[in-house]
């Protein structure tokens, strides 16, 4: 992996003792970095490298939490407590992976993109917090400003963090597909048991290279296992400040974590609604945070990532993503009945999104271009022949396909469209055998 871990002035929170430890733990991976990539670096080498870097930033916590003690940080518990939950959780578990694999070069990879990440986060959030800097102002927002508190939080973060002037455009988002996404949920157990509170954040590909990528100096505009991992860590940090502003919910430790595919991270916006779930323009790519609470979903959406399987379970996820793409279809009907037959019916060979109106197809089509659109003629408020009216206005949807799926092919509606150029028209009364022999005939025709 062609990567080193770059040093940015945002990293300095104006302490010059923590300052100049963060430069050299930067330093140390830095190192270990470039012992994974020389196969004349012996095993004996890496495990120096790693047990330096171990003692050093075991060193480090102790430092830092005397600073924090002089002047009286009133966080410091807290503080401590993530510390702790580094010396004594993640760090022990990694260790046993290396010796477990003898140390494997995936095994380091994980090992170092685990601490990238994790000192990413740490550094950007909890030690920014020691001098009062960047997201602690939102500590004071009064509960009834709940939503446009968590808007401004993370949007602060976001520029906090990776420097992108973000902002929101949904504060309904319905789970449609942005660009190539990743979906990674969080699990936060309750003082209830039972209840769980779930975290949701959908990042498009290219956001986590041009920020977390860039941090670490990728030479790829690729994810790899390394930046997965140094994503998950990032992105526990970024949802631990983000908790901090949300009211007494009594939410305790991660219980799971998963990567999710798109069908399923779907399948959670088509079984409940989230409390919050916001869509970001952050300028270098879509960002979503969803939360849901509490016990909304059932087992099964993903396998939980653990210690033990956490190499396997993200070389499988980055193996599905670089599978031939099926080709997109959008449905758009108002008849629920409708949308979830033609899912059903389609969903095997194509990756279909659902919409109930004209509007709704509108924005799902600008966050993610289908291949072609099943579009229903007879709708409330905005009829088919309208919608297609408002795609064709679009310079970049002007070829887009568009086959209408309807109970009316009489020649009277057939001519008031025939000028917007649609790809066909499919009735609704053919058996659905027929149907999908139609849809998949069409893309034989029409090869991507």
């Amino acid at each position: 992996m062609d990567s080193q871990f770059v040093w940015k002035d945002e990293f300095n929170i104006g302490v010059d003792v923590i300052d100049k430890e963060h430069k050299r733990l930067f330093k140390i991976i830095n190192k270990l970095l470039a012992f994974g990539e020389e196969e004349k670096k012996s095993q004996w080498a890496c495990q120096e490298g790693i047990k330096y870097f171990k003692e050093h930033a075991m060193k480090h916590f102790e430092d830092e939490e005397k600073y924090m003690q002089s002047i009286n940080y009133k966080e410091l518990e807290t503080h401590r407590h993530i510390h702790n939950d580094f010396r004594k959780k993640i760090l022990p578990v990694l260790e046993e992976e290396l010796e477990r694999t003898n140390y494997a070069p995936d095994a380091v990879d994980h090992f170092l993109g685990v601490c990238t990440g994790w000192l990413i986060g740490h550094t950007l959030t909890e030690d920014r917090a020691i001098t009062g800097e960047g997201i602690s102002k939102w500590v004071n927002l009064l509960p009834e400003e709940e939503h446009k508190a968590m808007e401004k939080v993370i949007k602060q973060l976001l520029y906090d963090m990776f420097q992108l002037e973000s902002q929101v455009i949904s504060e309904t988002y319905g789970g449609e597909r942005f660009g190539k996404g990743v979906y990674y949920r969080l699990v936060y157990g309750t003082e209830n048991e039972g209840e769980n509170w779930e975290i949701i954040l959908v990042f498009e590909e290219k956001l986590l290279v041009n920020t977390v990528g860039k941090v670490m100096g990728l030479q790829t505009n690729k994810l790899d296992s390394m930046l997965i991992n140094a994503s998950r860590y990032t992105a526990r940090q970024f949802v631990g400040r983000v908790r901090e502003q949300l009211p007494d919910t009594g939410m305790q430790e991660v219980k799971e974590e998963n990567l999710l595919t798109y069908e399923q991270f779907q399948a959670v916006f088509e079984k409940e609604k989230p409390q919050v779930s916001l869509l970001f323009d952050t300028g270098e790519g879509y960002f979503s945070y969803c939360v849901i609470a509490p016990h909304l979903l059932e087992s099964g959406v993903g396998t939980p990532i653990e210690a033990e399987n956490a190499l396997s379970e993200i070389e499988q996820y980055l193996m599905k993503r670089e599978e031939e793409p099926k080709p997109k279809i959008l449905v758009v009907d108002d008849s629920m009945t409708m949308r979830q037959g033609m899912k059903e019916l389609l969903g095997k060979d194509y990756v279909i999104s659902l919409v109930s109106s004209g509007m709704a197809a509108i924005r799902a089509l600008t966050l993610d271009k289908p291949d072609l659109i099943l579009l229903d003629y007879e709708m409330p408020v905005c009829d088919g022949r309208q919608v297609l009216e408002m795609i064709r206005s679009e310079e970049e949807f002007v070829d887009l396909p568009v086959i209408f799926l309807t109970g009316r092919t009489d020649q009277e509606s057939v001519r008031k469209v025939i000028g917007l150029k649609p790809a066909g028209y499919l009735s609704k009364y053919l058996k659905p055998e027929d149907i999908k022999k139609k849809i998949d005939k069409y893309f034989e025709v029409n090869k991507l």
